[in-house]
């Protein structure tokens, strides 16, 4: 029964026995085994009384429908048990639910089943293999009270078999007819040959082959029992009986093993609908069991029409990726767990979690390397910048011809031509940042990364602050001297320049020597709580502190720049590029004021990638269009459709000009009033104070504007 039971995939069954040595001893066996084999649970186990009533069955009833899903009883009653509990499962409409497992008590027997056959349908029975003993039936049907007189039961059994009543002592209602001892066994009943006549007949030749054995070890020249055989005890004759080994009734082998116990040979019988009864239904045999089981599922029926092996589990079979939580004290209950997070199924029991750079697979049986992106050319978050950075790199090339061109002429000359050019160079690197931010990471771009990820800035302000610096120093001295400031001319110009830009570059060689350029990987960026939509960063070990460092000093030039615009913001605009310049610098204030919160704060996000370098790279590009736009658009404009306005203006010593400068930043004249409309002065760039204008309190400039 353990064997079918394993067979079938149960393993939550409940136990139902008829209170007495067969049935409390047969479960328990049952128990033992079960829990020997491993992997089978015994719901309940339930007993009917003796002195027990229609109440008592439909109790057991209730009791096995607590445990719903143990589908599977394994019966060791009586006829009368199996009746009653037939019939309660028909009482509570509960018929086809359990699959019955009957012990050889149920057998192939019709009694039990008598006008219940359809509570019965699917139930599996067994029963020890037998054979009709030929010459058994003719010998007990010639039974009579007359011949039979040894057997002191045989009285009681005609009276059993005939529903009569022999004498006065006998235990049968008064109403029953009195036996007449005419009756006949096989005519006046029914007759059919026991199954267990095999066995006692057997069981009779084992005790005499016993005896046969011991009296020839122990009497061997006796003809009859010895005094050695009478002292000899049932304990000595217990090991001679399980030593015998002989062919029995049936022509199979009798012996015992080290238990006692004969050989197990049982048929497998089920109880199915088919058209081999008038009924319509009969039992059915489904295989046997000889040492091993031997069944034929194909054969079996199942009640409702089931077509699949009905299920009597105490919890379904976990899904892959799910472990098993067992319920404490009941191995075969479980709590079916989803390892979830990063997590797989290490095995039936347990989940672990997968290593750094892996994720689990969409079943969570193993683990996969996480995908590794990076930002791609063919992204919206990389087309707008590299659109923006193409029209403004086109922009800058086109300015720098048309100055190269036009280095002559003088509206280039007024405008610093060297400065002016550097200027260009540093917004040209501005926008040139934008492809190395998006090409793919390798030690080649990050290394390109970090000379020009603030160079470029760091140029255009340098240049920027050294010409605002320049206005400044030249007003402010103005007012008070004649004599021109140090350090005023180009080439001076160019050597502040350069030792501003120096201070990045040295920056940017200190951070290669303590800290070399390299790619990494980066997990934690997208490692989202969906693991299937984890992805690696292929990215520059550069941390967001560290980019805001390499921009630090650019932004602090760009904000010094910025205070010279607003000291420098009472210059005329006629005199100068101060207002431009105060223009733009407030403009590129505003854009790196909006840059620096949205970078911090996409820090978090999943799409830091994709926002932090798209808000960079624009922030970069506007940066340098603001500057292109305000200080170099309108001299191209003036250069490419307005030449007659190109032509030098007359010169004016450094006295009047700065005079004019002053009057004009404390005065406010209408246009009506001015001479001309406005008032219109030009300084040297160049003033060489041991000159001899110089000398006479003068000094005379070349057409250039401050």
């Amino acid at each position: 029964m353990v064997d079918i039971v394993k067979a079938m995939g149960w393993n939550y069954v409940s136990t139902v026995a008829s209170e007495g040595s067969y049935g409390e001893k047969g479960v328990d066996a049952f128990t033992q085994l079960s829990r020997d084999a491993g992997g089978i649970c015994i719901a309940q186990s339930l007993k009917i009384p003796h002195d027990h009533n229609t109440s008592d069955f439909d109790r057991t009833i209730r009791l096995l429908l607590d445990t719903r899903y143990a589908r599977a009883v394994i019966l060791f009653t009586s006829d009368e048990d199996i009746r009653g509990l037939l019939n309660a499962s028909k009482r509570a409409d509960q018929v086809g639910h359990f699959l019955w497992i009957g012990s050889d008590s149920w057998g192939a027997k019709n009694s039990p089943i008598h006008q219940l056959e359809g509570a019965a349908v699917g139930a599996v029975t067994i029963l020890p293999k037998r054979t009709t003993i030929s010459g058994f039936d003719a010998y007990f049907i010639s039974r009579t009270l007359e011949n039979n007189r040894r057997n002191v039961w045989f009285a009681e059994y005609w009276e059993e078999n005939f529903n009569c009543k022999l004498m006065s002592s006998s235990k049968r209602d008064e109403s029953s007819r009195k036996c007449t001892g005419q009756e006949r066994i096989g005519i006046d009943s029914k007759y059919e040959q026991e199954g267990k006549v095999q066995f006692v007949i057997d069981a009779v030749y084992a005790m005499a082959h016993a005896l046969h054995n011991m009296q020839r070890d122990l009497c061997p020249e006796y003809s009859g029992i010895c005094p050695d055989m009478d002292l000899a005890g049932g304990k000595k004759l217990l090991r001679y009986i399980r030593n015998v080994s002989f062919n029995g009734s049936a022509g199979t082998s009798v012996t015992f093993n080290r238990n006692g116990d004969a050989p197990g040979r049982y048929d497998l019988f089920q109880y199915q609908r088919n058209n081999l009864t008038a009924t319509g239904q009969g039992y059915r045999v489904i295989g046997q069991w000889m040492d091993a089981l031997q069944l034929n599922i194909e054969d079996m029926q199942w009640p409702r029409g089931e077509q699949e092996i009905p299920s009597s589990v105490c919890s379904l079979p976990c899904k892959t990726g799910e472990r098993k939580k067992v319920v404490k004290g009941m191995p075969c209950c479980w709590h079916c767990e989803l390892c979830d997070g990063y997590q797989y199924q290490y095995d039936e029991f347990s989940c672990k979690l997968c290593s750094y750079s892996m994720r689990p697979i969409a079943n969570r049986t193993a683990c996969q390397p996480i995908p590794i992106i990076k930002l791609e050319w063919h992204s919206p978050w990389a087309v707008i910048p590299v659109f923006l950075a193409m029209i403004g790199i086109i922009a800058t090339i086109f300015v720098m011809a048309t100055f190269i061109r036009y280095n002559d002429t003088p509206i280039v000359r007024a405008s610093g031509r060297e400065l002016s050019y550097v200027l260009l160079t540093g917004i040209f690197l501005c926008y040139i940042i934008t492809f190395l931010m998006i090409a793919k990471p390798d030690v080649g771009v990050c290394s390109f990364r970090r000379i020009f990820l603030g160079l470029g800035m760091c140029i255009s302000y340098a240049a920027l602050l050294t010409k605002t610096n320049r206005i400044y120093r030249i007003f402010e001295q103005g007012k008070s001297s004649v004599t021109a400031p140090r350090l005023i001319s180009p080439t001076s110009q160019l050597a502040i320049t350069s030792s501003l830009i120096s201070v990045q570059l040295l920056g940017v060689f200190i951070w290669f020597g303590v800290d070399p350029p390299n790619t990494i990987i980066d997990y934690d960026e997208q490692k989202t709580v969906n693991p299937h939509l984890a992805r690696g960063v292929l990215k520059c070990d550069i941390t967001d502190l560290q980019i805001i460092c390499s921009l630090g000093y650019s932004i602090l030039l760009m904000v010094t720049c910025t205070v010279y615009a607003i000291k420098t913001r009472g210059v005329p605009e006629s005199f100068n590029e101060a207002k431009p310049i105060g223009f733009t610098m407030y403009t590129t204030c505003i854009v790196w004021l909006a840059f620096i919160p949205i970078f911090f704060g996409t820090a978090q996000s999943a799409e830091k990638l994709y926002i932090q370098t798209t808000t960079l790279t624009i922030s970069m590009n506007l940066s340098a269009s603001v500057a292109l736009g305000m200080l170099y658009m309108p001299k191209v404009y003036v250069i490419l459709f307005h030449p007659e306005l190109n032509v030098q203006k007359r010169k004016r010593s450094f006295k009047a000009v700065v005079t004019a400068a002053t009057m004009s930043s404390r005065l406010s004249h209408k246009t009506s009033d001015r001479p001309n409309g406005e008032a219109k002065t030009e300084l040297c760039e160049n003033v060489d104070p041991n000159s001899p204008a110089a000398k006479k309190k003068y000094v005379n400039y070349n057409d250039l504007v401050i």
